[in-house]
């Protein structure tokens, strides 16, 4: 081979290496760009969930002041018909 192929080997060799450069880069960039979009996604999910599990323990605790609230009244009902009781006795 004479010095003018040995520079086109060299220089087609350099220019498949930039496009697969090139290409590579790319790919990465778009993946990058995926996951971040993925990311945004899940989180966006768990921000759902954890509003929905607020919303379910404001719920609960609601219920349960109205059940603490229905055992004092029963309470007060049963001492009644306690003192009812010895005074029948």
């Amino acid at each position: 081979m004479n010095e003018h192929e040995w520079q086109e080997v060299i220089g087609t060799v350099g220019i498949f290496t930039l496009l697969i450069a090139v290409v590579v880069m790319l790919l990465w960039h778009a993946t990058a760009g995926r996951r971040a979009k993925a990311q945004l996604a899940r989180e966006g999910e768990y921000k759902k969930l954890a509003e929905a599990a607020v919303d379910r323990q404001q719920r609960i605790e609601q219920q349960l002041a109205e059940i603490g609230g229905q055992v004092s009244k029963l309470r007060e009902r049963t001492d009644t018909i306690e003192r009812v009781l010895k005074d029948v006795e």
